[in-house]
């Protein structure tokens, strides 16, 4: 009988240190995976910056232009406005699908 208490007192300790290396594994694995999320967003975040200001200046070059050959400065900000106007009536429809193709992003990065 003193046998079988002495295997189960083992085995009791082998499942309280097996619980707790499984509950180590996951808190590492789910650390290894927000850092790597955090360190791909800042990269990505720095670029996006750079490029929308690139694109600010780009537009704001492209109202002025406009806005020369047309003889009124604003109608270069209205042309740009309605382009804008109408890439945003596409976007809103195409939601769906941008919303689709991040998701499918954000879950490809977590399981891999």
């Amino acid at each position: 009988m003193e046998y079988n208490a002495k295997q189960f007192e083992t085995l009791a300790e082998r499942t309280t240190e097996y619980v707790k290396t499984s509950y180590d594994l996951v808190k590492l694995k789910v650390v290894d995976k927000i850092s790597d999320i955090v360190s791909s967003l800042i990269p990505h975040s720095v670029v996006f910056v750079i490029i929308a200001i690139f694109l600010l200046f780009c537009n704001l070059g492209i109202v002025f232009w406009l806005g020369e050959l047309l003889g009124k400065i604003y109608l270069g900000f209205f042309i740009v406005a309605a382009f804008y106007g109408f890439l945003g009536i596409i976007m809103l429809f195409m939601h769906k699908w941008f919303k689709k193709n991040i998701y499918n992003k954000i879950i490809k990065q977590l399981l891999k």
